[in-house]
Parts: C-alpha cells; structure tokens; sequence
C-alpha cells in the first residue's frame, strides 16, 4: 500500500499527474472535490466560492478538515488498490493529518513551476476567473500560501520541477508510480 500525496501551486502540473494516474487505473482522491462538494451543499457555486469555502471549513472543523474528510475516501480506495493518489494538500497541517494515518506508506511529491510557465498554463486551462486573470492568480497563490502550502512543499519527499516538455513530465510520472519515489531523482533534501 502507498499513498501518494502532491502539493503545488496553481498550474504547477498537479492535475496533469492526477490525469496520468486514473490513465494507470490509480484512484485519485482530490482535495479540491471535497470543498467543491461543500460548496454544492451550502448552495452556493464551486467556481465563485470555492477559496470562501475552504477558509470556513478550516475554521469550523479545523486546519486539517479537508484532510480528514479525505480519508474515509482514500480507505475505501485502498481496501481494493495499492496505491492512491491524493491531489492537492495545502498545508504542513494536512501532510500531518496524512502522515498520522499512513505513516511511511505516505509519500508527498511537490511539484514546482516558475509563475509566468504557470500562469500560461492556467489562462490555457481558463477553468475559472483566477486562471485568466494573473492578478486573481496572484490572491489565489497568496491564500494558498497563507494555509501553510509552502511549509508541506518544503516538507516534500520529492520534488518535482515540472519545466520541459508535456511527455517528459508524464515520463517522470509514469516512473514514480512504476518505480517508487526513489525513481524520481530530484528528491527533496
């Protein structure tokens, strides 16, 4: 069993890990479903108010609170897989959450971009406002740092510069998960 946790900016490559992993047949657990799923509950719309939504289930439940509403999820997963992907943790609070749960079987990969190559990346994927708009990137980048994102980056097992090519980084990927950590050779010190 292993779960392999990743944590990054917006447009780092994240998602593009995420996608190469259900290409593999690996579950994915995405942190971001669960407060787009609160924000349905709460009637109001994941794209306007999904930064809203996670700030008030952190201070309800608790910094950890999208962590552990993840891992009844990511249990279900592992009773029929060997490993589970969890996409997008944004704090050293959560990768503790995580770590608690799964022990060594938790692996955290950053993955890391320079902005202007993320924010081309996002105004390509134009999801919502924030994509398109580099000041809204650059709030949205200020409140995912302020829940602790870069104390779990500095965290990470592995690092990941997600800088060449589409089919390199995908290659990268693919090793990780074929391979192990230790496959990937920009390991965090």
């Amino acid at each position: 069993m292993r779960v392999i946790g990743t944590v990054g900016l917006p447009g780092s490559g994240k998602g593009e890990l995420a996608e190469v992993a259900r290409e593999a047949g690996i579950p994915v657990v995405t942190m971001g479903d669960i407060i787009r799923e609160e924000c349905r509950a709460r009637g109001l719309d994941p794209a306007t108010d999904h930064g809203k939504i996670a700030k008030a289930l952190r201070e309800e439940e608790g910094d950890d609170a999208i962590a552990a509403r993840s891992l009844p999820v990511i249990e279900d997963h592992l009773e029929s897989n060997d490993v589970v992907v969890v996409d997008g943790l944004r704090s050293g609070v959560e990768l503790d959450r995580f770590r608690d749960a799964f022990g060594d079987e938790f692996v955290l990969v950053s993955v890391e971009a320079p902005f202007e190559m993320r924010a081309d990346r996002l105004t390509d994927r134009g999801r919502d406002e924030s994509d398109t708009d580099v000041e809204a990137l650059k709030k949205r980048e200020a409140r995912e740092l302020d829940f602790g994102m870069d104390e779990a980056m500095e965290r990470a097992d592995v690092v990941i510069e997600n800088t060449g090519t589409l089919d390199e980084y995908r290659e990268t990927i693919t090793q990780l998960f074929e391979a192990g950590p230790d496959a990937v050779t920009e390991t965090a010190e």
